[in-house]
C-alpha cells in the first residue's frame, strides 16, 4: 500500500551541441551522460551544467557530413574507461574518453540495426541489415554467426504425446470443422518499425530477440543462451509490439500486444509461453508504446507510449507511466505527460543502473531530465478518534482508500475510490488535526482536487465504494465529496516548460493554504511555494491556486514533513542537512535546525521518510535512510529498522530481526532510545513483540489499539501491540470509558483486575457508572472473578511448570476449616468448582487422597462424575485401617513409595517383611536406611540386602563397603577379591582371623585378579608380603616390565643368579618388542599419512565439479516454469535419497553396528578423511605414551652393557618421534581444522550451500571433532639416555 514519491528533478536546459540527439548512455563512475547526435558524441556533467567532452565522428569519416547518419547504441565500458558505438553504417567504434581517440574495431557492410553488450559487459551483440546476429567478446572477436529467423523451436522444444489435441476436443456449434481450422496470425503493426529489439536477462545468461517474420509477417520472440544457442520460440500472438524488456530478476519478459479493445503489456516466460498481461488505460490505436523498461530491482515497468496521429490540428503527447505490482495487481503510480512534437518529445530514456528508483530523460531539444523516486505510505495523520485512519493507493486515475478504523480490506481490493480526469501523481491528507480524514489529489495536469468529509448531502458520482456496501449492507461510514477542483497559477509561461513535474512535497499545511516545493532548472537551488486558493468567478466546481510568496533555498531539497500538533515544517537537503521552515511568520524564511546542544543538525546520508516527534519535551527529526538506517536528529540509533511511524506519543519501529518495537516518547530520552534500539537481547513483552518476516507498517489506528501490517507478499495484518493497548486502555479508564476498556481487556485477554488497580481511588467513587455501562450479569460476574485474589493465587500454584496441586488443596481444607468466613471472600466449595475448571478431576481426586483427609476426598468426589460404587468401598476400607497402615496403602496406591516405606516403618516389626520386599521391589534402600537406627536388625537386614543388589549390579566395591559397614565381613571379602580391591580385602582378612594357608590362597587369588588388570606391581607386593613368594613376585615385576622393582626383590633376597636366567633375558625380549612395535607404528603411520592426502585430493576434485554443477544450475534456478521446478525437486530428492533412507531405516541395534563401522578405513568409506584422521591420532598417541617405559628400559640396557641394543632403540625411537612431529603440520593443516565454515560465494546456490553444511556435518560430526585437533606431542619429557650418545 506504497506509493512513488518524487525527491527530486534535475535539469539540464539547452545543452550546447550541435544537431539533433538520437540515443545517450549514463556513465555510473563519473555520473556524466553520454549524448550521441548525427555529428558525434557529447558527454555532458548534469549536476555542473557543462559539456565536458564532444567528440566529432563526421571528422573522423564515420558518420556523412550531411546529417543523414546514426548512432544506434551508445555503451559506457567501465574496465576500459572507454565507449562503444555503433553507427547504422555498420561501423563499430572504440572511444577512450581520456585521449578521446577513436579507434574502428569492426565493420558490418550491410549496416547494424541493434548494438547491445551483456550486463557483466562481456559480450556484445550486433543484428545486421541482413537479418543476422553476431556475437562478439568484449575485445571485438567474432565468436559466432547465426540467421535471425530460424525454423526450429529451440533446445526447449516442448514435447507432446498426443493427449488432448485439438482434433480431439468438443467444438460445441462450430462443428468439426474448427479443428482443422489453420489460424490466421496477422501481420505486424501498422506503426512498427521493423527493426529488431534485444534485451538481456540481469545475469546476462540468456538474451530474448523480438524480430518480424518475414513469412507470416507477425513478430516473434526468440530466446538464445550465452552459448549462442536457440533456446525457445514465443507461441503466436496476434498484435504483438516491438517493445521488449527482460526482467533483471529473469522470471518474464515484458512486450505489447494490440487486441480488438484494448492496448495490454504482457508477458513471456523462457520458455516463450504467455504468463500474464495487464491492461494500458489507452483505446485501441491510441498510442503506439516505443519501450519497455525494468529498473534494477525490477520493482518498477516504465512504459514509454506516444500518441498516433489522429488529426491533423491535434496536439501529439508523449507518455512515460511507471507502473508496480502488488497482490498480483498492476497499479500506475507515476505518470509524465511530454509534447510529442518539437523539443519536448523524448528521444531516448533509461533507468539507472545503480540507483534503482532513479530515470534519465533526453528530450529532442538537448533537454536532460533527472528523476529521483522513493516509496512511501500516504496516510491520514490525526491523533483523534475522528481521524478514520485512511490509507491512500494511487492506480492510475483511481486513488483507492482504505478506510482501517472500519475494515481491514487487503489490497488490490479497497473501501472507497475517487475517480480523477487524469493520471495521480500525489496524493496527500491535511496536517488539521480536525479535518485530518480531508484529502488532495495532484494529477498529470498539475491540477488538485479537494476531497472532503461531512458539509454535503448530495452523493458524489466520482467516488464509489469498493469491498464494503453492496446489496443488503449498510455502510456505517460517510464517503467524501469533491469539493473543488483548483487550476495552479504559475508565474512563468508553461508553455516552455519541459518538465511535467513540476511540483513536489505538496503538503495540507492549513485550510486554504499548500506549500509545494519546485527545484530550480539551472542551479543547485529549491523554490518553496505558498499556494492559496481562490475562487473562481465562472465555475463553482473550478478554483486556483496562486503563489502568495515563494522562499528560495540554497541547496536541493529532498525530504519535508510537517507536524500536525506542532505545525512544525522540516526540509532536508541533498547534503544532508535539516532546516526548519518558519512558515507562519510575516515573511518566511529557514533556519538551520539544532539539537539540543545548540549546534547545527546534518544527517550524513539522504533519507527517504523523515518525520517529527517530540522526545522528552523536545522536538527531534527523525529520519529513515534506504539503507535501513534510522538516526534521531544527526545520531544514528539503529541500522536495521525497514519501517517507522510515529503516533500519538509513541513511536513504532519494524526491524530486519523480524520484531515490532513500540517506546513511548513521553517519558524516554535519546540514549534509552538507542540503548532499546540497540539492546541484542529482547526488551521487556509490553516494547517488542514477534511479527512476520518483512512486515511494514502501514498505519496505526487512532485512539484504538490496532497495528496494521503489511507483509511482503501484499496482504495485510492487524496487531494490538502490548503497549498501545495498555496506553490506549488507560486513556479510556482516565475518561471513565469502563465499557471499552473493558470489551478491549476481554478481547485481549488482559486481567480485568486492571481496572480497578489502575486507580482503585476513582474506580471506587464511580462503581454506579462502571455497572451502568458494562450492562450485563455475566460480565460483572467475570470481573469480579477476576478480583477474586484467592482464585488468582490457586490459578498461580496449579500453572506452575510442576503444578502444586497438594497446595492448592490444602489451601481448600483451610477454607474449609476457616469458622469465621470473610467477607466477600472465596468458600471451600467456590475454590473447588474453580479448580475443576483448570485440573483434571481424577487427577485432583488422586492428590485430595494424598491429603489423607476424606471429607476433602469425598468433597472432590461428588464433585466429580465418579460412581459412588468406585470410591466408597476403597475409603471405607480404609477407615478402618491403623492411622499408619492407612497412610501407607493410600501412598502405595499413589505409587508414593518414599512416604510409604516411611509410614510402613511406624508400623511395628510385624510389618518389616512387607516393608522389605516392597523396598527390594522399588529399589528405596537409601531412604530405608534413614528408617531404622544403625544398630537394629531391621538396618542390618536392609544393609544385606542393598549390598546383594549392588554386587547383582557388578558393583563389587560399593556392595563390600556395604557389607563391611553392617559387619558381613564374608560376603565383605568375597565383594572385595572380586573388585580386585586387595587392600580392603586383606584388612577383611585379618578380622575374619584367615589361617596362614589361607592368606596365602586369598593372596595369590588377589594377585590374578590384579594381573588381569595390568596391575602387576601390585600384584607383586602381594605375593611378597603376604604370600612370601618373592621369586613369583619378580617373574610379574618383569612381566610387567618393572625393571628397577625386579632388582630390588633380586637383591633383597640376594638371588643374584636370576639376572641371568631371567632378568637379562626378559630385557632383551623386550627390545626386541619395543623395535618390532616402532616399526610397525612407523609403517602405518607413513601408510595412513600417504593415503589421506589422496583422500582429500580425490575430495577436492569432487567438490570443485560439484560446485561448478550447482553454479551452472543456480543460474537458472528461477527461470524455470512450473514443470521445470518439479523436474528439479525430483532430481534433488533423487539426489538425497539414498542416504535419508538409510539413515531413516536404521534400527537401534543396526545403529550401534553402524557406530562401530563408521570410522572404517576401507578404500572408498564416505569417512575415511575421519577414520585415517583417528587412526594418525592414536599412532601418535600411542608412541607418545611409550616415552617412560623407553627410558626405563634404557637405563636396564646400559647398566648390563647391552649399549649396541640401548642405542639401536633410542635411535629408533627417536626417529619415529620426528616423523611425526615432521607430519603434524601436514595432516592436521588449519584449513581441515577450520572445515565447518561453509561454501559461500557469488557461484553459491541454496543447494550448494545446504549440501555444503551437509557434507561438514557427515564429515566432521560434533563427537568425532577431537580427531581434527592434532594430538600433542611433549617436547618437555626427558626420555632419552645421555649416557648411550
Amino acid at each position: 500500500m506504497r506509493n512513488l514519491k518524487l525527491l527530486r528533478t534535475l535539469e539540464f536546459r539547452d545543452i550546447q551541441a550541435p544537431g539533433t540527439p538520437q540515443c545517450f548512455s549514463f556513465r555510473t563512475e563519473r555520473s556524466t551522460v553520454l549524448i550521441g547526435s548525427e555529428h558525434g558524441l557529447i558527454e555532458v556533467d548534469p549536476v555542473t551544467r557543462e559539456v565536458r567532452n564532444e567528440i566529432s565522428l563526421v571528422a573522423e569519416g564515420f558518420l556523412p557530413e550531411d546529417g543523414s547518419g546514426r548512432i544506434v547504441g551508445i555503451q559506457d565500458l567501465l574496465d576500459q574507461e572507454s565507449v562503444c558505438m555503433a553507427t547504422t553504417s555498420g561501423d563499430v567504434i572504440l572511444c577512450n574518453l581520456s585521449t578521446l581517440q577513436l579507434e574502428c574495431v569492426g565493420s558490418v557492410a550491410s549496416g547494424i540495426a541493434v548494438m547491445s553488450w551483456s550486463p557483466d559487459q562481456e559480450l556484445v551483440l550486433l543484428a545486421t541489415g541482413q537479418q543476422t546476429l553476431i556475437m562478439m567478446t568484449k575485445d571485438f572477436e567474432p565468436i559466432m554467426e547465426h540467421q535471425i529467423h530460424q525454423d526450429d523451436f529451440g533446445e526447449n522444444k516442448f514435447i507432446t504425446v498426443g493427449w488432448g489435441r485439438k482434433e480431439t476436443q468438443f467444438h460445441g456449434s462450430e462443428g468439426r470443422q474448427a479443428a482443422f481450422q489453420v489460424q490466421m496470425i496477422e501481420s505486424a503493426l501498422p506503426w512498427d518499425d521493423q527493426r529488431p529489439q534485444i534485451t538481456w536477462r540481469g545475469d546476462g545468461q540468456f538474451f530474448a530477440v523480438s524480430v518480424v517474420c518475414p513469412e507470416t509477417g507477425a513478430r516473434k520472440v526468440r530466446v538464445w543462451n550465452r552459448e549462442f544457442a536457440l533456446q525457445s520460440t514465443s507461441e503466436p500472438v496476434a498484435g504483438l509490439g516491438p517493445a521488449l524488456a527482460w526482467k533483471p530478476s529473469g522470471s518474464l519478459i515484458a512486450s505489447t500486444q494490440d487486441k480488438p479493445n484494448q492496448q495490454d503489456v504482457v508477458f513471456f516466460e523462457k520458455n516463450g509461453l504467455l504468463h500474464g498481461q495487464f491492461m494500458l488505460p489507452f483505446l485501441k490505436d491510441e498510442v503506439k508504446v516505443n519501450d519497455l523498461l525494468w529498473n534494477a530491482d525490477s520493482t518498477v515497468l516504465a512504459v514509454w507510449s506516444e500518441d498516433l496521429q489522429r488529426e491533423e490540428n491535434s496536439s501529439l503527447k508523449t507518455y512515460v507511466q511507471l507502473w508496480t505490482v502488488g497482490n498480483y495487481h498492476w497499479y500506475l503510480k507515476q505518470s509524465l505527460i511530454f509534447s510529442a512534437c518539437g523539443k519536448s518529445k523524448i528521444v531516448s530514456l533509461m533507468w539507472d543502473p545503480v540507483t534503482p528508483y532513479r530515470l534519465h530523460v533526453l528530450c529532442q531539444g538537448w533537454h536532460y531530465l533527472c528523476y529521483d523516486w522513493c516509496w512511501t505510505t500516504d496516510r491520514s495523520s490525526g491523533d483523534y478518534s475522528s481521524d478514520m485512519a485512511n490509507v491512500a493507493v494511487i492506480d492510475g486515475n483511481r486513488v483507492l482508500v482504505t478506510v482501517f478504523r472500519q475494515s481491514v480490506v487487503p489490497p488490490p481490493m479497497y473501501t472507497h475510490r475517487m475517480l480523477l480526469p487524469e493520471p495521480v501523481n500525489q496524493v496527500m491528507f491535511s496536517a488539521c488535526p480536525e479535518r485530518s480524514n480531508d484529502l488532495a489529489i495532484l494529477d498529470a495536469s498539475n491540477q488538485i482536487s479537494v476531497y472532503k468529509y461531512g458539509d454535503s448531502s448530495s452523493v458524489d458520482p466520482t467516488v464509489k465504494l469498493g469491498a464494503v456496501g453492496g446489496s443488503g449492507f449498510k455502510v456505517s461510514f460517510e464517503t467524501p465529496h469533491l469539493e473543488k477542483r483548483y487550476k495552479i497559477q504559475f508565474e512563468n509561461s508553461e508553455d516552455q516548460e519541459v518538465n511535467p513535474l513540476k511540483l513536489s512535497f505538496l503538503t495540507w499545511i492549513q485550510e486554504d493554504v499548500f506549500l509545494a516545493v519546485r527545484h530550480s532548472q539551472s542551479s543547485p537551488q529549491s523554490v518553496i511555494h505558498h499556494l492559496t486558493t481562490a475562487s473562481s468567478e465562472t465555475d463553482d466546481q473550478q478554483g486556483q491556486l496562486t503563489i502568495s510568496s515563494s522562499v528560495t533555498v540554497d541547496g536541493v531539497i529532498i525530504s519535508l514533513c510537517c507536524n500536525s500538533k506542532t505545525k512544525t515544517v522540516a526540509l532536508q537537503l541533498a547534503g544532508g542537512q535539516i532546516l526548519k521552515y518558519l512558515w507562519e511568520s510575516p515573511s518566511p524564511f529557514v533556519e538551520p535546525w539544532k539539537n539540543p546542544g545548540g549546534f547545527p543538525v546534518q544527517i550524513p546520508y539522504e533519507c527517504t521518510q523523515i518525520e517529527l516527534a517530540v522526545i522528552g519535551g523536545k522536538e527531534y527529526v527523525l529520519g529513515l535512510t534506504n539503507r535501513c538506517r534510522f538516526f534521531i536528529n544527526d545520531n544514528e540509533v539503529a541500522s536495521n529498522i525497514t519501517s517507522f511511524a510515529v503516533y500519538d506519543e509513541f513511536l513504532l519501529l519494524t526491524t530486519h530481526s523480524h520484531t515490532c518495537q513500540c517506546f513511548c516518547l513521553s517519558d524516554a530520552s535519546l540514549k534509552t532510545l538507542q540503548a532499546g534500539l540497540s539492546s541484542s537481547h529482547a526488551s521487556n513483552g509490553e516494547t517488542l513483540r514477534m511479527v512476520e518476516r518483512g512486515s511494514r507498517i502501514v498505519t496505526v489506528v487512532p485512539q484504538d489499539t490496532k497495528l496494521i501490517l503489511q507483509m511482503p507478499r501484499g496482504n495485510l495484518e492487524v496487531v494490538h501491540h502490548r503497549a498501545l493497548v495498555l496506553a490506549q486502555i488507560r486513556k479510556w479508564l482516565d475518561k471513565l470509558m469502563f465499557k471499552e476498556a473493558f470489551e478491549c481487556m476481554r478481547k485481549l485477554r488482559i486481567n480485568l483486575n486492571l481496572i480497578y488497580d489502575h486507580n482503585p481511588k476513582v474506580f471506587l467513587e464511580n462503581v454506579e457508572s462502571f455497572i451502568k455501562q458494562i450492562d450485563s450479569v455475566n460480565h460483572i460476574n467475570l470481573f469480579f472473578t477476576e478480583l477474586k485474589y484467592c482464585l488468582s493465587i490457586l490459578t498461580s500454584h496449579v500453572k506452575k511448570t510442576t503444578p502444586e496441586l497438594e497446595v492448592v488443596l490444602q489451601k481448600v481444607h483451610e477454607l474449609q476449616g476457616s469458622t469465621t468466613p470473610v467477607t466477600d471472600g472465596v468458600s471451600a466449595e467456590e475454590a473447588l468448582k474453580y479448580l475443576l475448571l483448570l485440573v483434571d478431576v481424577n487427577e485432583l481426586y488422586d492428590h485430595s487422597l494424598g491429603t489423607y483427609d476424606f471429607d476433602l476426598v469425598l468433597m472432590v468426589a461428588e464433585k466429580s462424575q465418579k460412581d459412588p460404587k468406585e470410591y466408597l468401598p476403597f475409603l471405607n476400607t480404609l477407615k478402618k485401617m491403623e492411622t499408619n497402615y492407612q497412610r501407607f496403602t493410600i501412598d502405595k496406591y499413589l505409587k508414593r513409595y518414599e512416604k510409604a516405606i516411611g509410614h510402613l516403618s511406624k508400623c511395628g516389626p510385624e510389618h518389616f517383611p512387607e516393608c522389605l520386599n516392597l523396598i527390594k521391589d522399588k529399589n528405596l534402600y537409601n531412604e530405608a536406611l534413614k528408617l531404622y537406627p544403625p544398630d537394629s536388625q531391621q538396618h542390618k537386614d536392609i544393609s544385606i540386602a542393598y549390598g546383594e543388589h549392588l554386587t547383582q549390579e557388578h558393583l563389587y566395591e560399593p556392595g563390600g563397603l556395604v557389607f563391611a559397614r553392617c559387619g558381613a565381613h564374608q560376603k565383605a571379602l568375597d565383594a572385595f577379591v572380586a573388585a580386585g580391591s586387595w587392600q580392603q580385602a586383606l584388612c577383611v582378612a585379618a578380622q575374619l582371623q584367615l589361617s596362614k594357608e589361607q592368606l596365602a590362597g586369598l593372596s595369590r587369588a588377589l594377585a590374578g585378579k590384579l594381573v588381569e588388570q595390568s596391575k602387576h606391581s601390585e600384584a607383586a607386593t602381594v605375593l611378597e608380603q603376604y604370600a612370601q613368594d618373592y621369586e613369583e613376585a619378580v617373574l610379574l615385576l618383569l612381566e610387567g616390565a618393572a625393571w628397577e622393582d625386579a632388582l630390588r626383590l633380586v637383591y633383597k633376597y640376594n638371588r643374584l643368579d636370576i639376572i641371568e636366567t631371567n632378568v637379562k633375558p626378559s630385557i632383551l625380549e623386550a627390545q626386541k618388542n619395543y623395535m618390532a612395535f616402532l616399526d610397525s607404528q612407523t609403517t602405518t603411520f607413513s601408510h595412513h599419512k600417504k593415503r589421506l592426502l589422496v583422500v582429500r585430493e580425490l575430495k577436492e576434485q569432487a567438490q570443485r565439479v560439484y560446485l561448478d554443477d550447482e553454479a551452472s544450475r543456480g543460474q537458472q534456478s528461477d527461470l524455470f516454469s512450473e514443470t521445470s521446478s518439479v523436474m528439479n525437486g525430483s532430481d534433488m530428492s533423487g539426489r538425497y535419497s539414498h542416504s535419508n533412507s538409510r539413515i531413516s531405516a536404521r534400527s537401534s541395534k543396526n545403529r550401534r553396528k553402524a557406530e562401530r563401522k563408521k570410522h572404517s578405513l576401507k578404500e572408498g568409506n564416505p569417512l575415511e578423511e575421519l577414520a585415517l584422521l583417528e587412526a594418525l591420532n592414536e599412532v601418535v598417541q600411542g608412541t607418545e605414551k611409550l616415552k617412560d617405559e623407553i627410558h626405563c628400559i634404557l637405563k636396564v640396557l646400559f647398566l648390563f652393557e647391552f649399549d649396541e641394543q640401548g642405542r639401536e632403540l633410542q635411535k629408533a625411537f627417536e626417529d619415529t618421534l620426528k616423523l611425526m612431529e615432521k607430519s603434524l603440520p601436514e595432516i592436521w593443516t588449519l584449513s581441515h581444522q577450520h572445515s565447518v565454515t561453509p561454501v559461500l560465494g557469488p557461484n553459491s546456490t541454496s543447494n550448494s550451500i545446504m549440501a555444503s553444511y551437509q557434507q561438514q556435518k557427515t564429515s566432521a560430526p560434533v563427537l568425532d571433532a577431537e580427531f581434527l585437533i592434532p594430538p600433542m606431542i611433549n617436547k618437555r619429557t626427558q626420555w632419552k639416555l645421555s649416557l648411550l650418545e
